[in-house]
């Protein structure tokens, strides 16, 4: 399943990453809807879900990340609603990790 979230906030290291590995950090910016993608091995067996997707969160409760290749790249975000059937765009899609 995928996830949709509005970006709130992001740290200044995000828009500084140089790394090629991690660069993508660059395009994240408030307010931009992001998708992302809840899959293995990141899924719980026991409960088929990916941590931090927001589950029991509605309204305006403010969610944290984290972007995995830059640990200083890290922000908020609100969930804005859950996929079963993921139809990402090619930009501003990730997986939880």
């Amino acid at each position: 399943y995928c996830v949709e979230f509005r970006t709130e906030s992001l740290s200044h290291h995000c828009a500084q990453e140089t790394r090629p590995y991690a660069r993508w950090t660059r395009y994240l910016r408030e307010g931009h809807t992001v998708c992302v993608a809840c899959q293995p091995p990141a899924m719980s067996t026991a409960t088929r879900r990916c941590s931090g997707d927001g589950h029991n969160a509605h309204g305006d409760k403010i969610l944290h990340w984290e972007a995995i290749g830059n640990s200083q790249c890290q922000g908020t975000w609100k969930k804005i609603r859950q996929l079963e059937h993921c139809s990402c765009p090619l930009v501003h899609s990730f997986i939880f990790t």
